[in-house]
């Protein structure tokens, strides 16, 4: 007789083996699912290329928590932001609400009468919106008066404005602004992934819930208008897809607060120039020229404090500062030889410690190369407090005279040459070396870091130190402090890379980028101008 446990044991088989296949295909899924996504850039393992290794996998776990990191960040930002918001505006109901309790007639604002603060917050908000180019444009004089935008993608931020440190295209992106943008980003997706029912629909097309993420971010564009906030305009699509979200945001800036109105009394503040020299004695004749004018014959409260290294030239410096004191009357000066190598950072700070005097004083370290009006004496008095603000001023360089008045006999006189110009000079956004701030501000931040070597360095590692303290730094651009052209060496010991980069230096401090293309195409525009005259010359004979 057959037996009847076989034909079961068959079919125990085929379903095992049917359960085996399709762990198999689960795994199999699983593990396609879990794969990263490839990069275009990276070549293929076994294709040409070795495989990925155990760095490229911590790379791409350590990017991984980089993200969430990143993302919790913002999430406790915009808490706290929340938070704070929340407060605000119940303090601005209360105040509303007790000044609706207040007999009538009290109280004075910024606006007036005419531009009282509306009674809701979120009602204020909205007028500022309103304000604002959003739904429609505003009627402008001319196509200056237009405030451009600045686009940005996820990694990079075009810009316009660039000064000589940034550039057109800015990657990576500051901190400050990266923070800026990826919570607007993320503040976008918030709003397309939890719509509103007033959420409009454009061109008919219906809003369909659907989940984006930072991956759908294509571009966005931004710009800030001073008295009414910043614009943002962003755009999300899916792969693939010509269907676009279009999410248009606005930070709007609150209503003018007084915040402090503070008498200054500068009668009394002498400022300590400072000025580090070696050599550049002609330089230094031109330099007290300006000095005599501005500190002894106007201000009358300027102390100079020069710190000249060497021998060479000193005797002609010591003659420069006893003619000038002889002539003005003038004792309050001092020179401080020092046999040693040049050090600009050292100079300032043996400057910085010589003063005897037992009340704290406002210094300013200069260059000899620097020329500098009544204003910005002024100017270094008003934006520097001691244990409160120093002062970097931005000064403007002048380029080489000889090519920007090159088509004159003889360039103008150094007073005539002050102007702020594309083809004359530029703002040097990336110097750090002039700045005032008070004697006591210097020690208590510890100095010049002496150890650092490099032209300039010593400079930067100053100022951030102040950047890291509690102290405001005060940076703007001043029209009345100006970097006088001189020419600059680049000695034959530098290195190939050295030499480039000195080269490069020379060529940004020489001229316009106009001026520059006109003479590098020099024998162009010659050779157009005879073809020109010869063709005048032939119709006049004719």
């Amino acid at each position: 007789m057959p037996r009847r446990g076989l034909p079961l044991q068959g079919r125990a088989r085929w379903l095992l083996l049917g359960i085996f296949l399709l762990l198999v295909l689960l795994l199999f899924a699983y593990l396609l699912e879990c794969t990263p996504p490839a990069d275009a850039s990276l070549a293929m393992p076994g294709l040409g290329a070795e495989p990925y290794g155990r760095e490229y996998y911590q790379a791409l776990l350590q990017e991984q928590e980089e993200r969430h990191v990143s993302r919790a960040n913002s999430l406790k930002r915009q808490i706290a932001q929340l938070k704070q918001e929340l407060q605000e505006m119940n303090e601005k109901l209360k105040a509303l609400q007790e000044r609706k309790e207040a007999p009538a007639g009290g109280g004075l604002g910024l606006a007036g009468d005419k531009d009282q603060e509306p009674g809701d917050l979120l009602e204020y908000l909205h007028a500022q919106i309103d304000k604002a180019e959003v739904s429609t444009g505003a009627r402008l004089p001319s196509e200056y008066a237009l405030v451009p935008f600045e686009s940005f993608t996820s990694t990079k931020v075009f810009q316009l404005e660039m000064g000589l440190t940034r550039h057109p295209e800015e990657k990576p992106v500051r901190k400050d602004r990266r923070d800026e943008l990826v919570e607007v980003i993320e503040a976008g997706l918030d709003v397309i992934n939890n719509p509103d029912e007033e959420d409009a629909q454009e061109d008919d097309v219906p809003m369909q819930r659907q989940t984006y993420t930072e991956g759908h971010f294509i571009e966005g564009l931004y710009r800030t208008e001073r008295d009414k906030g910043t614009l943002y305009e962003l755009f999300f699509s899916k792969e693939n897809s010509n269907e676009f979200r279009h999410v248009t945001l606005f930070r709007p800036f609150g209503p003018l607060m007084k915040v402090r109105s503070v008498s200054v009394e500068t009668t009394h503040t002498t400022i300590n120039l400072i000025v580090p020299l070696s050599g550049r004695t002609e330089t230094f004749t031109q330099f007290l020229i300006n000095f005599r004018e501005v500190c002894i014959q106007q201000d009358k409260r300027v102390f100079l404090t020069v710190v000249y290294f060497g021998q060479k030239g000193l005797q002609d410096v010591k003659v420069s500062l006893q003619k000038m004191s002889s002539e003005e009357n003038f004792t309050d000066y001092t020179l401080i030889p020092v046999d040693e190598e040049f050090s600009r950072g050292r100079g300032l700070d043996i400057g910085a410690h010589t003063w005897k005097r037992t009340t704290d004083v406002l210094m300013f370290f200069c260059d000899v190369d620097i020329y500098f009006t009544l204003e910005f004496l002024n100017a270094c008095r008003l934006n520097a407090a001691p244990n409160k603000r120093v002062f970097y001023p931005v000064v403007f360089s002048l380029y080489n005279p000889a090519i920007v008045y090159g088509n004159l006999e003889l360039a103008p006189p150094i007073e005539h040459q002050l102007i702020h110009k594309k083809d004359t000079g530029f703002w040097r956004d990336f110097g750090f070396g002039m700045t005032c701030q008070y004697r006591s501000d210097f020690l208590n931040i510890g100095g010049f870091d002496l150890e650092v070597k490099g032209w300039g360095v010593e400079d930067v590692h100053l100022y951030r130190k102040y950047l890291r303290s509690d102290v405001i730094v005060v940076r703007t651009p001043v029209s009345s402090l100006f970097h006088l052209w001189h020419e600059k060496q680049c000695a034959d010991e530098l290195t190939p890379e050295q030499y480039r980069m000195c080269i490069q230096s020379k060529a940004m401090n020489e001229a316009s980028h106009s001026h520059l293309g006109m003479l590098v195409f020099r024998e162009e525009i010659e050779n157009h101008l005879r073809k020109q005259a010869f063709k005048t010359q032939i119709k006049a004979e004719d």
